[in-house]
């Protein structure tokens, strides 16, 4: 997976695999994240996407900018 430096870059909604690539962790962190409801995530069918908005607002929680 190519890493995305910039936030302005994300597409509106990420993969698990993308946000955890953007903040530089495991896909396991990601999950158990959204699974703690830190990062807030939507389930569609099989899939776990994270909506860019929501990663923000995780980010800046965490001052990680």
């Amino acid at each position: 997976m190519e890493l995305i430096r910039r936030f302005e870059d994300l597409p509106d909604i990420l993969t698990v695999e993308e946000a955890a690539c953007f903040l530089r962790v495991g896909r396991s962190l990601v999950y158990e994240a959204i699974r703690q409801r830190a990062i807030p995530a939507v389930r569609v069918g099989r899939r776990i996407l994270v909506p860019k908005s929501g990663l923000k607002q995780f980010v800046e929680a965490h001052d990680l900018s």
